[in-house]
């Protein structure tokens, strides 16, 4: 028997912001060509094999249909509003089966072990509490089920992108709604209970410094 999550606490609810949420919205459309030339090898390798079902960590405006099989269907986790005209266009010309739900990725509303695979790109960073994302998502997970992932994270200490991420971390944030660029996201990885977990950490070279390190990798349940 499956049961929905009930959060040992209430998750924090995502509060849009008119601007930041449609700034973000543009950009995002704007750019993810530019963003995925660089991510795209390691996501295609991430990726490879998804099954035709997928949950979806901050889908956005859905720079991660391209990798989703034929006749996939999509169930995205995205709370932001304005991303969802956008996301909803983008899998309709994708033909991807769409279905959006507004809430939080710390309270999935899905039921235990419901999900063969689960993916994100560029979310972790923007979560309120990554740890509690994660046991989220092995919650969901059915036993063997995948969480692929494509994320930036903090860079080594004192190198020149480690500096420029301490000195820019409050603006940036700001204007990607919550986004860190110092967090441990592979050390979360790989102490969040999975059965195994393979993660490869790699540079990207793009005029946004802070935003340069990179892992990706898949986690098993």
């Amino acid at each position: 028997m499956t049961t929905t999550a009930t959060p040992s606490t209430t998750p924090k609810p995502f509060a849009p912001h008119p601007g930041r949420g449609r700034f973000n919205s543009l950009f995002f459309a704007g750019m993810g060509g530019y963003i995925n030339w660089h991510m795209r090898k390691q996501k295609s390798t991430a990726f490879a094999g998804l099954p035709a079902n997928v949950v979806e960590i901050g889908a956005g405006v859905g720079a991660n249909l391209r990798y989703l099989p034929a006749g996939a269907r999509l169930t995205a986790i995205e709370p932001n509003p304005y991303m969802h005209a956008r996301l909803t266009r983008a899998a309709r010309r994708r033909k991807v089966d769409l279905e959006i739900r507004g809430v939080v990725a710390e309270g999935i509303d899905l039921p235990d072990a419901s999900s063969d695979a689960v993916i994100s790109s560029l979310v972790l960073c923007t979560v309120d509490d990554p740890a509690a994302v994660l046991a989220e998502i092995r919650r969901i997970l059915r036993p063997g089920g995948r969480f692929s992932f494509a994320e930036h994270v903090v860079a080594r200490p004192r190198t020149p992108t480690r500096w420029s991420q301490r000195l820019l971390r409050r603006p940036w944030a700001w204007v990607f709604e919550g986004c860190s660029c110092e967090r441990d996201l592979a050390g979360l990885i790989r102490s969040a209970g999975f059965a195994g977990v393979e993660l490869r950490p790699y540079r990207i070279h793009s005029p946004f410094v802070p935003f340069n390190t990179h892992i990706a990798g898949t986690a098993i349940a």
